[in-house]
């Protein structure tokens, strides 16, 4: 009886022109790393391949631990509705434990091109896009929010907007922690390579106007005072950005909550003349 009735609700919907709601997973190939890696994409409710609306694209990083269906089965699970009344689609990859690098020792590990331009490209030939930084934004949290910056700082042909939730944003305080030294070697013996791979020392490639940032970290986060360094740093060059704090430590709870005004920072951007 419930098989006939959802068989019935398909032909309702089929019938009235209607279209069900997708959340995709796909696998692409890196060819940079030599292999497939999943993905989920989340698309607004109503969409159709046929037709010519594109939508513009919000790239989600999970942190470190995670994987592909992070945000939709833990962190954000309204992503489906988010999707819908935000008109806009969420791609979520699996960035293994990577921080989003090309890692220069680990040629298995090469993720900020498989993101920036390996899944982009993947994206805008599957799905109906605003192919352009005009239509992209990437953020994330914890390791995704280091992630969500460096990938927007350092490809802004890319991406029109970035941000961080509770993100890493300067690894160098901890040397010995998230397998970070197998990506970029120990930092004793490689100074300079940890000092090219953090957020914080990037602010120089950020020209005026070019980009939309928004970071948000919370008061009892131990990723705080990175946090606040990179703030002060952004003032001092008179970066434009958003920063937000709220009480509030490492948590999926907080992150939930954060994104929501992410959203909210992103829409605007895709949605201003």
């Amino acid at each position: 009886m419930k098989k006939y009735l959802s068989l019935l609700l398909l032909v309702a919907l089929s019938l009235s022109g209607l279209q069900a709601q997708r959340v995709d997973t796909v696998t692409v190939l890196s060819k940079k790393m030599n292999r497939n890696i999943k993905n989920v994409v989340v698309l607004p409710e109503g969409y159709d391949k046929a037709s010519d609306k594109k939508y513009p694209v919000v790239y989600l990083l999970h942190g470190y631990g995670g994987k592909y269906d992070t945000w939709v089965k833990g962190t954000k699970k309204s992503l489906p509705q988010d999707a819908t009344r935000l008109q806009m689609i969420f791609v979520c990859p699996d960035g293994q434990n990577s921080w989003y690098w090309d890692s220069p020792v680990e040629p298995s590990m090469q993720f900020e091109t498989y993101v920036s331009s390996e899944l982009i490209s993947y994206i805008d030939s599957h799905y109906n896009t605003v192919a352009s930084p005009k239509g992209r934004a990437v953020t994330g949290f914890s390791m995704g929010g280091h992630g969500g910056l460096w990938l927007g700082i350092n490809n802004p042909d890319v991406f029109g907007a970035c941000g961080s939730m509770s993100g890493g944003v300067d690894i160098r305080p901890f040397p010995n922690n998230w397998e970070m030294k197998k990506w970029l070697g120990s930092y004793k013996q490689n100074t300079k390579v940890w000092d090219d791979h953090t957020v914080i020392t990037q602010l120089d490639k950020i020209e005026p106007n070019t980009l939309a940032i928004i970071i948000d970290c919370g008061k009892d986060d131990f990723f705080f005072q990175v946090n606040e360094q990179l703030h002060k740093e952004m003032l001092y060059r008179n970066i434009p950005h958003d920063y937000i704090i709220r009480p509030g430590g490492h948590t999926h709870d907080y992150w939930n909550n954060a994104v929501d005004y992410q959203m909210l920072f992103f829409s605007k951007f895709f949605n201003q003349k």
